[in-house]
């Protein structure tokens, strides 16, 4: 509900600010920092138009919207947060923390997450743990301490001083969204959007089984804190065991995951004897191009001989040779909805049934 003193008429549907411009003041105090009144003053309207200009500028007239605009510009305006979360209790920062912000698939998610957030006067920062949980844990302390928004993680594997952090959170009413992820056993009042990392396992290999393959392979990532992979590796892994069928899981070595893929591909395939028609699946597709290429190289064919199945939809994955069979993420989809979630609790609007969003992976078929 608006505040009497902060109405405003409408002019052909165009709002127009009540209120009376800011009078430059021969008594004010220069201090160094330009503030609010700066603004209003080059801009030749009040500080509550300025104000609703950086929170909403299409709630604005386009003249003053411009003249706004302007000013800003010109001042160099920036506002202090600091501020803002010492008179409100909560800043207008969502703090999120991803594994790795190289990686096509969390791009997708963080661009989808900050156009959202955006819109409704959010901002996004963003840290990276290099799938570290204790920098994680050491990430998750600092940003607390700035009070923001709405907290939100990748994954729900976390050290255990994590928990007490987040419990605290969550009852000082910061929200605090798990992404990437899902799990049927999470507490009620969980807030997860993203898969079963087992379930995206179990389609790799009942695909691969479906296609007549006769032998079975997961190459698992390096990364010993990436459990997200390791779990897929596990779906994978058991769902074959309960069909009756043989198959191996295998480590990439460490470093660029492409050569990885190669080095890993033509070491198992110098122990197989002639023929092969086996089903490799991998934690990524940097690990299946590299791969792919090493069957190039070594002149097995796919998909008769060889049947490669990725994960992530990666760009270089979808335009080389072929393009490789994999299991595509909407990750911007992951990010839109973590956003529409955190809005709808800051609204005191969110509701038990839709805290928690499952958004399954998409089998794509090319190539291999």
């Amino acid at each position: 509900m608006t505040n009497p003193s902060q109405r405003s008429t409408s002019l052909k549907g165009i709002p127009i600010p009540d209120e009376k411009p800011v009078v430059p003041s021969s008594r004010r105090k220069g201090h160094g920092r330009v503030t609010l009144r700066d603004v209003a003053i080059h801009a030749g309207v009040t500080t509550m138009t300025v104000s609703r200009y950086l929170r909403s500028s299409a709630k604005i007239a386009p003249e003053t919207a411009l003249k706004v605009a302007a000013a800003l510009q010109t001042t160099g305006y920036t506002p202090n947060m600091q501020a803002g979360s010492l008179a409100s209790g909560r800043s207008r920062i969502v703090a999120v923390i991803v594994p790795n912000m190289s990686h096509s698939i969390f791009a997708d998610t963080l661009h989808g997450l900050g156009q959202s957030l955006q819109a409704a006067g959010l901002q996004m920062l963003v840290a990276s743990s290099d799938y570290s949980l204790q920098q994680e844990e050491q990430q998750i302390r600092a940003v607390l301490g700035w009070a923001p928004a709405a907290l939100v993680l990748t994954g729900r594997h976390h050290r255990a001083g994590v928990d007490a952090l987040l419990q605290q959170a969550r009852a000082s009413g910061t929200p605090v969204m798990e992404m990437w992820d899902w799990n049927a056993q999470a507490a009620p009042d969980a807030m997860q959007v993203g898969f079963d990392h087992r379930r995206a396992g179990e389609l790799m290999a009942q695909t691969l089984v479906q296609r007549g393959y006769q032998d079975f392979v997961f190459i698992d990532s390096s990364v010993r804190e990436d459990f997200r992979a390791h779990e897929r590796g596990m779906g994978f892994q058991n769902t074959l065991f309960a069909l009756g069928q043989r198959s191996e899981l295998i480590v990439a070595p460490e470093g660029d995951a492409v050569q990885a893929g190669q080095v890993v591909f033509s070491e198992w395939f110098a122990k197989q004897a002639a023929p092969i028609h086996c089903g490799i699946a991998f934690a990524n597709d940097m690990l299946a191009v590299g791969a792919w290429k090493a069957a190039q190289m070594q002149c097995v064919a796919c998909p008769d001989q060889l049947g490669l199945l990725g994960f992530g939809d990666f760009p270089l994955a979808r335009h080389w040779g072929g393009g490789l069979s994999t299991l595509r993420i909407d990750g911007e989809r992951i990010g839109r909805e973590c956003a529409q979630l955190i809005q709808a609790h800051l609204r005191d609007e969110l509701s038990a049934e839709v805290r928690q969003v499952n958004v399954m992976p998409e089998l794509v078929y090319r190539a291999t």
